[in-house]
């Protein structure tokens, strides 16, 4: 009976991959907790109720979830609302927590009207600029805590407050702080066997008590199980439920994002396929839950999500574990973390903001084309110094404005576009059947149809996904591709690079000028396809296919 319900051959793997996700998680939850204005606690609450409930009731067997830097930033500008409006934090906790409630409600529904479909067709300068200001507003809001000063909740107030930096920052915050960033960057050098930002929180903490240097701590930590906060929920001014509204649809959207992301990487990683609307109706009921006992709401966390899998973790035991984990730390130690150094934290955090930060868009904004670098700098400076829910409307809505204004360009210069968001059929096409049927069971041919652009760039990494074992050459024909956006030459990217790993050799075809001169610039070609796969016409290519192919 038990064997049915749970193969014994992964617990070892699973109890040790949920422990050291859970090692990885408390800094992080801690961190978190205090960024989001409602305490190191509320960090440690929310990892707890996401982390194994998500993992029991989620749709990726590998996914450790929790508080992640997105869902924080959203939840921190949340909160710094909420205050604002009703005027302290006691008052304005009915407000947040119905937010987080419905964000988590709206990702139950989202799971089951199959909105995970309609997710994956975000482009990608939206999503690269949105992750990049998330990135960068952990970085600048951590600025003050680092040197040991209060900090404004928000960017623009932070930037014009700078020079107070300079004339009353603590030289102990400060030292601390920078410790912090060594040990976070400098211990994987020595042994990655222990995750560096745990080896940092502790040893930092630990000199800063011991030295009695008159720094900010965190202070004082509930201990025991927490209890339902109930109360708040009913108290809410019906003049707040346009924020409320609004705040919980973007948690909603966001968390979707960032745990549908993780799912990919953990299938990636495990050779497995998760199941898209489970894992929303997981993430949602962990939020819920979490918004139930005053936690942060969270998603798949990337770091914790690939640590799990490398240390063993192969079913949803291990992610439970690593949430189980973090509550016997709030059982047990939880009073001791009363002790950290808010400047500790600001250490853990700015280096993984820089992490969030997009590097690959930004070091390809002079390449792309430039209608998605503007949307990427826009959103990024939107996210960073405006509104994160305007940036990803307004974001969306200009990266579909410029693209049916460039395939409108193309439509009036008598350009074929065809079929926008699809392949033609697979059948040869006349100047390649003869060739096809000497070489069928080796090669595939992919007719690619219209613009390759940010609706299109998720069927065609299922398509390419879905060739057959045998195959030795892939032909991707671009005779009819006029133009290729940021998402569409990532997707390339990505489709050859797993194709590459298989074996299997990509040839294009066909190349028209703006595809070939980005396939160029990223360095697509030549470094995974070289040169001499690149043909003018399909004739072209055949001679060497036929070298290749009569190869063993």
């Amino acid at each position: 009976m038990l064997k049915s319900l749970y193969d014994t051959q992964f617990l070892k793997g699973d109890i040790t991959g949920g422990l050291v996700a859970g090692v990885v998680a408390l800094p992080l939850a801690l961190a978190f907790g205090v960024q989001s204005g409602l305490g190191a606690i509320a960090g440690l609450y929310g990892a707890i109720a996401v982390g194994i409930l998500a993992a029991i009731f989620g749709g990726t067997a590998t996914q450790a979830s929790g508080p992640t830097g997105p869902m924080t930033v959203v939840s921190a500008a949340l909160v710094a609302s909420a205050i604002e409006t009703a005027g302290s934090l006691q008052d304005a906790m009915g407000i947040i927590l119905l937010s987080f409630l419905l964000g988590g409600a709206l990702q139950i529904v989202f799971g089951l009207i199959n909105i995970a479909g309609y997710i994956k067709y975000f482009p990608y300068p939206v999503i690269s600029g949105f992750m990049s200001g998330v990135g960068l507003i952990i970085v600048i809001l951590q600025i003050f805590p680092f040197v040991g000063l209060d900090s404004a909740k928000s960017t623009l107030k932070v930037m014009a407050d700078l020079p107070r930096l300079f004339s009353d920052f603590n030289w102990q915050a400060l030292a601390l702080g920078v410790l912090t960033v060594l040990i976070y960057y400098l211990f994987p050098k020595i042994t990655k066997a222990v995750p560096s930002a745990l080896v940092a929180l502790i040893a930092v903490s630990l000199f800063a008590y011991f030295i009695q240097w008159d720094v900010p701590i965190i202070g004082e930590i509930p201990s025991g199980l927490p209890s339902l906060q109930l109360e708040g929920l009913f108290n809410v001014d019906a003049s707040n439920y346009f924020m409320i509204l609004e705040y919980g649809m973007v948690l909603a959207v966001l968390g979707s994002i960032d745990s549908l992301l993780t799912s990919v990487i953990a299938d990636n990683m495990t050779k497995t396929k998760h199941n898209s609307n489970r894992e929303l109706i997981g993430q949602g009921i962990g939020n819920m839950a979490a918004a139930l006992i005053g936690g942060i709401p969270g998603a798949g966390a990337t770091k914790g999500t690939v640590v799990n899998i490398n240390s063993g973790g192969r079913t949803r035991l291990s992610g439970a574990l690593h949430g189980a984990f973090l509550l016997a730390i709030l059982l047990g130690l939880s009073s001791l973390a009363a002790y950290i150094p808010l400047a500790v934290l600001a250490g853990i955090l700015i280096p993984i903001g820089f992490k969030i930060v997009d590097t690959k868009g930004l070091k390809h904004l002079n390449k792309v084309p430039k209608a998605d670098a503007v949307v990427l700098i826009l959103v990024l400076l939107w996210t960073t110094f405006g509104s994160l829910i305007q940036a990803v409307g307004i974001g969306v809505t200009l990266a579909a404005l410029l693209f049916m204004k460039r395939a409108s360009d193309i439509g009036e210069k008598g350009m074929q576009v065809g079929t926008l968001a699809g392949f033609g059929g697979e059948k040869p096409w006349p100047d390649e059947k003869e060739f096809h049927e000497r070489f069928k069971h080796q090669i595939f041919i992919k007719h690619l149809y219209g613009p390759l652009f940010f609706g299109f760039t998720s069927h065609f990494q299922e398509q390419i996904k879905a060739i057959e074992d045998g195959i030795r050459v892939l032909v991707i024909r671009m005779d009819r591709v006029p133009y290729v956006d940021q998402s569409g030459i990532y997707a390339l990217e990505n489709a050859i690079l797993n194709l590459n790993l298989k074996g299997v050799k990509v040839v294009f075809t066909g190349l028209q000028e703006q595809p070939r001169d980005l396939l160029r610039s990223i360095d697509i070609i030549p470094n995974l396809v070289p040169e001499h796969q690149v043909f003018a016409s399909m004739e072209d290519s055949f001679e060497w296919m036929e070298n290749e192919l009569e190869q063993p």
